[in-house]
């Protein structure tokens, strides 16, 4: 195994309009090997400022485990795949967090998924 750092796994928010999409993107990402799993958050009522209006949207929240390494390609791949103008890509170094989760997100990101 690799040795720990404590970047070495980025978690990715973004959202989606709505199940559906939410999945789409997440199977995609997951079978081009860019994240080792995605979480959605069903029913994430969103209110934001678009076009000088405050707009409310109930979406799909995805949580995304990655690499440091591959957040680049996975934040290319949402933005080529995702139906927004400009979709939400927050990525957040996760720290802290137990050393056999971060070995298997390393292995499943472009690895073969043996840890």
């Amino acid at each position: 195994m690799s040795e720990p750092s404590p970047e070495r796994v980025t978690v990715v928010l973004t959202t989606a309009p709505d199940g559906r999409v939410a999945e789409a993107l997440a199977e995609d990402l997951l079978a081009d090997r860019l994240i080792a799993c995605a979480n959605l958050v069903d029913r994430v009522r969103s209110l934001y400022r678009w076009d000088g209006r405050v707009q409310r949207d109930d979406e799909v929240l995805l949580v995304l485990k990655t690499t440091s390494e591959a957040v680049p390609r996975v934040r290319d791949r949402i933005v080529e795949l995702h139906p927004y103008d400009v979709p939400e890509v927050l990525c957040l170094p996760a720290r802290g967090g137990l050393d056999a989760y971060l070995d298997w997100v390393a292995a499943e990101v472009g690895g073969d998924g043996d840890v």
